[in-house]
């Protein structure tokens, strides 16, 4: 190209410098490059860079949230644990309470009962050996009076001679076996 504008009689071009059609084309492209781009890329670019922006900002504040609330949640969960033991604790000491005063109270009932128990005890062996003394005394009497009766050899079945002879003896065995 270059021998064709040497042998045409043109002026050489310096090859450093741009022809001036092109500076105009070039400018006039540059700046049509840059009025798209100002009026419809960039102002896309930057709605889809805010919604990033404001999509990693919400997720950041939606995070910083969910650990607050999760903070929050954890200390309920803690006072509502001690709580728990706390009362935990508590029932534990009432029940204990509860059955040393029913076992107290059971206790108390058996050493009544048993008091009892012994003491019918005690009574029915009184009124039996009180059965069995008059018993001995109406035995013992009637076989006293028969020896006697063999002895002296006369009958005594007067019944109030035979009831004072008999007192008479056994209250004579009595006090001579109190000695």
């Amino acid at each position: 190209m270059f021998l064709l504008a040497a042998e045409g009689g043109e002026s050489e071009h310096n090859p450093i410098l741009p022809i001036g059609q092109e500076i105009v084309v070039g400018t006039i492209a540059f700046g049509v490059l840059c009025f798209v781009l100002m009026k419809f890329v960039f102002p896309r670019m930057e709605q889809t860079f805010q919604a990033r922006v404001d999509a990693i900002e919400g997720g950041i504040k939606r995070a910083e949230a969910a650990q607050a609330e999760a903070n929050q949640l954890l200390e309920q969960y803690r006072a509502q644990l001690a709580e728990a033991r706390t009362d935990a604790a508590k029932i534990r000491d009432d029940a204990r309470a509860d059955a040393e005063g029913i076992r107290q109270d059971i206790l108390a009932k058996a050493r009544e009962e048993s008091d009892r128990v012994i003491q019918a005890g005690k009574d029915a062996l009184a009124a039996e050996r009180a059965t069995i003394v008059r018993e001995l005394r109406t035995e013992v009497g009637t076989i006293a009076v028969d020896l006697a009766s063999k002895i002296v050899g006369e009958s005594l079945a007067d019944e109030a001679r035979r009831k004072g002879t008999v007192d008479r003896f056994l209250s004579g065995l009595e006090s001579t076996g109190a000695r």
